[in-house]
């Protein structure tokens, strides 16, 4: 059972991923779903919405668009549906009518495109399709929303009745108005409404001259507002037809109802459907932004994000059109914890809550910007300690809080937990709160939890190297500037650069030598031995991108010499074949001209044609033998290529052996018997320790502030050991 705690949800930012994810909801009910969200219970639900996801944002990629699903909240309707012998207003129906059309709509395409959408189709596969509803609707309401005239026998006959009597109103009510107008009884404007009544504007000094109902006067009391007595009778018997018309929908409004009332199981569906859907297109829409895929779900205990970021800081940066550092994480059973160490302001808390993030997204069903290649597993609880720990309503101290964090981790952790925890130990004395720090390490490791901590302590990193199945990883800085990269190294364990950031931010030298001479002579050596390394990273990484390039500069000109030879080669023998053509002819031609000679001097015509057949046969020869010639020059050739490049790659191979019997030879010429006592480092190391013991083929080397057990093939001779 997944269970991850608001306090998480907190410490990861996630309300501000829902906020975004909300903000793109069409629907006010998806909007509101939106914020809701968490973690999925159970891993086949996560999939199912993972894969629905997934199959929404390849719509955007394809030719197949999934039409609109937005709608109108239908709350109120439900409401009032499932409360007895209730009706709802005409609008209200247009509401639900138009729900079903939309629902409708989307069933029957997701079962068209069952084939590119098969999550989306098993979904809406559990809803029924129907269009009862809308028929059952659209008997009685128009498109505009109004009740139609032939909604019931009885409305058809009012409404006649009505159209009659207004029509007499009118006539009656405009012989009077010419009348009185002749009279000169009337206003300027002739006419009025009055209680939507149809009134006669007489001038206030005729109104006792003018037979009707008087229903008011303007402000000024100059006109009186009078209903002619010829219309009285037909608007008190239109004003009897409306009431009849009025009492006949609210009839027909109930029969309406009770007839959608059937349906109210199935509308409170298709509003969920909808809303449903709603939240899906907003998560595929916030994938489009972010680059987000979908990474195999693995069974394995791993877990490795490659090329992952930050959503939030992603958005932000392109916003501020700044770069977004892409960083990889690999965790397996092999590899269950990192401790990241280095300098503050280095990206250790943003690699923390990368991972976190990104796992948190995933269990809530939600695409993560990762390279495909990604993969990972669901973890049980995802565990945080992140931030400023302070509990004001609580009056604990920051250390305290920190402590009561770690008694919950301590109850809940085990081998399906992610552990997440920011400046691990601090907030006590650094020796005691160290201490503590690295008995939870060590108890969160043998519970086999997969864990990424940051942190100073150098026993926490020490402890790290010495774990089997625990790595150190920093954040790497530029070794001259010392402004960070953001770009995370495994392997090796961070140097805070504390001396080294003081002298760059101008505090004066002197005091910092007194500040080293306050402190342990070894930590301060194991500190700068870490630096040194991370300054010979850095600049190794810059060495191994300029040689990249340069190699790939040499492969482009070698490229472009092929070409240029190709051509060469092509030429010379498209010349020699033109020379050697050139050459034959001139041949034949003295060949001719001997044999016109002859037959100019002794006119013999036998010797003429002997002699010029003679000729031809002797080039037909020629070419006979030519193209035997050729086939064997040919297969020569393919010979002598093939010996060639056999004899160049026995060249090869002999000279890798030389190569590797000479180095060897220096090794084993360079490299004394090392013995106890004596001193010695590694060969890609700076630090210089003393040899405890030789066990095998392996040495306990003393570094002073911890001891390493290594192989005596990757140490160098210092120092013989002192009698």
């Amino acid at each position: 059972m997944i269970n991850i705690t608001e306090k998480t949800l907190q410490d990861l930012q996630f309300p501000t991923i829902l906020d975004t994810l909300s903000s793109i909801c069409n629907t006010d009910i998806g909007k509101q779903k939106a914020l809701e969200i968490v973690p999925f219970k159970d891993r086949k639900t996560l999939l199912e919405a993972l894969w629905q996801t997934s199959e929404y944002v390849s719509s955007y990629q394809n030719n197949n668009a999934i039409p609109n699903h937005g709608f109108e909240a239908i709350i109120h309707e439900i409401k009032f549906l499932a409360i007895e012998d209730s009706f709802l207003e005409v609008g209200s129906f247009r509401k639900i009518s138009t729900l079903s059309e939309t629902v409708n709509v989307l069933l029957i395409y997701f079962k068209k495109f069952e084939d590119y959408y098969p999550k989306l189709f098993t979904k809406s596969a559990q809803i029924e399709l129907t269009k009862e509803i809308i028929r059952l609707i659209e008997e009685v309401v128009d498109k505009y929303g109004e009740i139609k005239d032939n909604a019931s026998p009885d409305l058809l006959n009012i409404r006649r009745d009505m159209n009659v009597v207004r029509g007499k109103v009118n006539q009656s009510f405009g012989m009077a108005m010419a009348q009185y107008q002749g009279l000169g009884y009337l206003d300027e404007i002739k006419e009025s409404f009055v209680q939507n009544r149809r009134v006669l504007a007489v001038l206030a000094m005729y109104r006792r001259k003018v037979k009707g109902s008087i229903l008011g006067s303007s402000k000024t009391g100059s006109i009186a507002y009078i209903e002619p007595e010829a219309t009285l009778n037909y608007s008190r018997e239109l004003s009897n037809l409306e009431y009849e018309e009025k009492e006949e929908i609210l009839r027909i409004l109930k029969q309406l109802s009770n007839a959608i009332r059937h349906f109210l199981p199935l509308l409170i569906q298709y509003q969920e459907f909808l809303s449903d859907i709603d939240v899906i297109a907003a998560k595929a829409k916030y994938a489009m932004r972010i680059h987000g895929i979908l990474p195999t779900i693995t069974e394995d205990r791993r877990m490795y994000f490659r090329d992952a970021y930050h959503p939030i800081l992603y958005l932000n940066n392109l916003q501020n059109k700044e770069i977004t550092h892409l960083q990889t994480f690999d965790l397996d059973q092999e590899n269950r914890i990192i401790v990241i160490s280095g300098p503050n302001a280095g990206g250790k808390t943003i690699s923390l809550k990368t991972v976190g993030l990104l796992q948190l997204m995933l269990q809530c069903g939600m695409l993560i910007p990762v390279h495909e290649r990604s993969e990972t597993f669901l973890f049980d609880r995802i565990l945080t300690d992140i931030g400023d720990n302070q509990s004001i309503e609580n009056h604990l101290s920051t250390y305290s809080y920190r402590l009561k964090n770690m008694n919950y981790f301590l109850k809940k952790c085990n081998e399906k937990t992610l552990f997440l925890i920011d400046e691990f130990g601090t907030g006590s004395d650094p020796e005691l709160g160290g201490a503590l720090a690295e008995i939870f390490l060590e108890e969160f490791y043998h519970r086999e939890a997969f864990g990424i901590i940051t942190t100073h302590y150098s026993n926490l990193k020490i402890l790290a190297n010495e774990l089997p199945f625990a790595t150190n990883a920093n954040m790497m800085f530029d070794e001259k500037t010392l402004e960070p990269m953001y770009k995370l190294a495994l392997g090796q364990a961070g140097s805070s650069f504390t001396f080294e950031v003081a002298q760059k931010n101008g505090i004066p030298f002197g005091l910092i030598n007194r500040a080293k001479k306050k402190i342990e002579g070894g930590k301060v050596r194991f500190d700068k031995t870490i630096a040194n390394l991370q300054k010979e990273r850095s600049k190794m990484e810059k060495t191994s991108q300029t040689l990249k390039e340069e190699e790939t500069k040499a492969r482009e000109e070698g490229k472009k010499m092929e070409i240029i030879n190709i051509k060469i080669k092509q030429k010379l023998e498209s010349y020699q074949e033109l020379y050697d053509s050139n050459q034959k002819i001139i041949y034949i031609g003295q060949k001719i001209d001997d044999i016109a000679e002859k037959y100019f001097n002794n006119k013999n015509k036998k010797e003429l044609i002997g002699e010029f057949l003679k000729v031809i046969e002797i080039e037909n020869s020629k070419r006979k033998k030519a193209s035997v010639k050729e086939t064997k020059v040919k297969e020569e050739q393919k010979k002598e290529i093939i010996k060639e490049v056999t004899v160049q790659v026995e060249e090869i191979r002999e000279a890798k052996k030389e190569r590797k019997l000479k180095a060897n030879v220096v090794m084993e010429k360079a490299k004394p018997v090392l013995k106890i006592g004596d001193r010695v480092r590694m060969f890609d190391g700076k630090a210089v320790g003393s040899i405890d013991k030789i066990e095998k083929n392996k040495a306990v080397v003393n570094y002073g502030v911890f001891i390493s057990t290594v192989s005596l093939e990757v140490l160098e001779f210092v120092e013989a050991a002192k009698k």
